[in-house]
């Protein structure tokens, strides 16, 4: 099984003025954008891996999530060829999972998470690295 870094997710209330000030900062231009689940997501592409910023569309897990910590990193994602052995080798370690399945994801990626309460308060998400979107600049 391969992983590799893919994403990191930050929740925030204005993705287009976050995504203006990392394109400035960091010249990570958006390559991938959404409306996904409750959420605008934007995709800003760094030397081949990912800032995905979460913006809430009403209500939903990332207004609750912002409601509760603010704006920040709310997940790390972790690219794998093998999205089932990933999420078997996580609960043989006794890691919770909140997703016992793939599931789609945003941007055709096929997803799963881990519950931070196993994971040192960290939402880990696994990303099949064969899925449609992934690594794909649009």
């Amino acid at each position: 099984m391969s992983l590799s870094f893919h994403h990191l997710g930050i929740a925030t209330v204005d993705g287009a003025d976050l995504a203006a000030t990392f394109a400035g900062l960091l010249d990570a231009p958006i390559v991938h954008e959404e409306g996904f689940d409750g959420m605008m997501i934007r995709f800003l592409e760094l030397d081949g891996d990912y800032f995905e910023l979460l913006e809430p569309r009403g209500d939903g897990p990332i207004a609750r999530y912002l409601d509760r910590q603010g704006p920040g990193i709310h997940h790390v994602a972790v690219a794998t060829d093998d999205i089932g052995a990933s999420l078997e080798r996580a609960s043989d370690l006794g890691i919770d999972l909140v997703d016992e399945a793939p599931r789609p994801g945003a941007w055709g990626h096929t997803v799963a998470f881990l519950h931070p309460g196993s994971t040192g308060g960290v939402l880990v998400e696994f990303v099949a690295s064969d899925s449609d979107g992934a690594n794909r600049t649009v």
